[in-house]
Formats: C-alpha cells, sequence, structure tokens
C-alpha cells in the first residue's frame, strides 16, 4: 500500500504506476477545473460508520429552493443557480448582501450516493454516503 506521504510526492505518471482500472476515475478529476474563486463557501464533514456518510454544506443566504439547481452527472456533483442581483425597481441604498451567479463541481467515488439535499436558514445541506458493496469489502483469498 503507498503511504499518504509518497502518493503526495508522485507526479501523474508516477501514479499510474500504483493503479489499475483507474482510467474512469481520473478523467472524472481531470474534467472539474479548478477554480480560484471561492464562493459559495462550503463544508464538507465526514461521518464514520460501516458505511461512511459525508455532509456538504453550502452558505446560500438569499437563495431559495427554486433558485438553486442541484445535478449528478456521471459522478460529478454540480451545484448552479443564475440567480443575480435584479432589483425589480427597488432602489438599493446599501448592497451588503449580494446574490450572483455561480456553480460548484464536486467529482464524487463510483461508490458514493446521494440521500438528501435540504436547503434549511440559508444553508444548503446534501447527505451523501459511500456504499461499499460485498464484493468490494476486504475478504481473505483461498491460496490452492
Amino acid at each position: 500500500m503507498v503511504s499518504k506521504q509518497l502518493f503526495n510526492t508522485l507526479t501523474p505518471t508516477q501514479i499510474l504506476n500504483y493503479t489499475i482500472g483507474f482510467d474512469r476515475t481520473f478523467d472524472r478529476l481531470g474534467s472539474v477545473s479548478s477554480t480560484t474563486d471561492n464562493y459559495p463557501p462550503y463544508n464538507i464533514k465526514k461521518l464514520g460508520g460501516d458505511s461512511p456518510k459525508y455532509i456538504l454544506e453550502l452558505a446560500l443566504a438569499g437563495f431559495g429552493k427554486l433558485d438553486i439547481e442541484v445535478k449528478l452527472t456521471d459522478g460529478i456533483l454540480s451545484i448552479k443557480s443564475d440567480k443575480d442581483n435584479e432589483t425589480d425597481g427597488e432602489e438599493i441604498l446599501h448592497r451588503g448582501i449580494s446574490y450572483r451567479k455561480f456553480e460548484r463541481k464536486f467529482t464524487l467515488a463510483d461508490d458514493m450516493v446521494i440521500n438528501s439535499a435540504k436547503l434549511e436558514d440559508g444553508l444548503l445541506s446534501i447527505e451523501l454516503e459511500q456504499i461499499v458493496p460485498e464484493e468490494k469489502r476486504p475478504r481473505t483469498i483461498e491460496i490452492k
């Protein structure tokens, strides 16, 4: 098994020497572009257990359920909104809370499932669970 410290020092080509069958995973990781935009801010929480669970939280104050689109396509979780600062004829004297279009993408492992999504008090929470099939769980191989 490759240690985490060693893994962090390897180049992508060297990583391929330690993997078999991860072509699709690496392709998906490469398709998610990293951006310097940190909007909206988010947290990822990991809860323990036999089937690890995760909660992805995005701070979306002022956004409603109809303003947000959550989509899962080929292992890429995409959260986006097209809401912007339109005022509907209102005069804004000071804008401290602004809305802007955004799109955040997260690459999920093949064995991740989305259990639920809810928007409450300006926080979008998406519950994810890692379901490890029986054939992928550790087992001892008998030598004949």
